[in-house]
């Protein structure tokens, strides 16, 4: 295969895009207070499959966000500068919605004052719009440079200022609470997973999704990319894991060691499926989750948005006890909720995806 021929689109790409969705969404939508181990979040130090879901789809976020701005050159120009700006935005207050729309259905629609500033979609945002614009001005060494530098940052934070300190002495709680306040934060935890400090990290996390995304686009043989990204997704992680004795790996205030050691899994997961996908040619399995990597921010916004509803108007908690009490198992129970409420969304992408309709947000 040679360099020129190797660069079509890669489905592997959308299909990695539409596995985390699918993840995102079940991991999101237990339908009881039961879940299994593998479907929870750690509750501070640790890693599980579900703290995998969101660092992959911000990996994916930099890949692509380096294949689209790699059409323009890089030029900076007020045009792409304004859509840059304009679509980081939009995602940011599409998360404010969907906060508003909980108060809303409290019945304090009026409630500003109240309302979450921080999220998902808040932070997909700003590492979208901070790792757009930076690409326009820096070369991509300087780009490898900068998130180097920003995770040397935040680990001295870190680990100077009580960052492992799961309190209200934690320096993420602080800052959150003197910049945003308290009123605007998450409150089931006295740190916040989305604010503003663990931010840094993750918008070094995007940009080492933006340099594996400069690998894929090199005029080299696919099969060499592949290796290439297989490699440095390995050395990636084998550095979050052996610092990880110095720093534990922690979701909540994505630590270096976390960003480290995700963004090192989801090159080599995006290494295997260029190879199995695309080299291999074996696609036929992949179409279910390519229909949801061609709408992802779409069908997350509108599971959200669902489970939103759903739950305000009781429709979860009957459907739900209608599988309590032919599961009796209530882990299995709240899985099997979880995974049917996915397929839903799935029966809304396929159709969407063999129309070709792709809905940008």
């Amino acid at each position: 295969m040679t360099a020129d021929s190797s660069h079509r689109r890669l489905l592997s790409l959308d299909v990695m895009r539409g596995i985390t969705v699918v993840g995102m969404i079940v991991v999101n939508n237990a339908g009881g207070p039961m879940s299994y181990d593998s479907l929870r979040h750690s509750a501070w130090n640790g890693l599980t499959p579900c703290d995998l879901v969101f660092p992959f789809f911000l990996f994916i976020v930099g890949v692509t966000t380096y294949l689209s701005l790699s059409k323009s050159g890089f030029t900076p120009s007020w045009p792409v500068v304004r859509k840059i700006l304009w679509r980081a935005a939009m995602i940011i207050i599409i998360g404010w919605a969907l906060h508003w729309v909980e108060l809303a259905f409290k019945g304090t629609p009026w409630a500003f004052d109240r309302l979450r500033l921080t999220g998902v979609l808040p932070r997909i945002g700003l590492c979208f719009g901070a790792v757009s614009l930076l690409s326009l001005y820096l070369s991509r060494r300087a780009m490898a440079w900068t998130a180097a530098a920003l995770l040397a940052i935040y680990a001295f934070l870190v680990c100077a200022f009580n960052g492992y300190i799961a309190d209200d002495t934690n320096f993420n709680a602080i800052i959150d609470r003197f910049i945003i306040g308290e009123a605007h934060l998450y409150h089931k935890s006295p740190v916040d997973p989305e604010g503003l400090t663990g931010t840094i990290a993750a918008i070094a996390h995007t940009i080492i999704g933006f340099c594996c995304g400069a690998i894929i686009k090199e005029r080299k043989p696919l099969s060499e990319r592949t290796v290439a990204l297989f490699a440095i997704g390995f050395a990636l992680a084998a550095t979050g894991f052996l610092l990880s004795e110095w720093m534990p790996l922690n979701k909540r205030i994505w630590s270096p060691t976390y960003a480290l050691t995700t963004t090192g899994s989801a090159a080599m997961l995006l290494g295997a499926l260029i190879y199995v996908i695309d080299i291999k040619g074996h696609r036929a399995w992949s179409r279910f989750f390519e229909s949801f990597g061609v709408n992802p921010l779409f069908l997350y916004v509108l599971s959200e948005f669902m489970s939103i509803v759903m739950g305000r108007l009781g429709y979860k908690a009957t459907i739900y006890g209608w599988l309590a009490d032919a599961i009796p198992n209530p882990y299995l129970a709240s899985a099997v909720y979880a995974v049917a409420f996915m397929l839903v969304l799935g029966a809304i992408a396929y159709p969407l995806y063999r129309r070709h309709i792709y809905i940008k947000l």
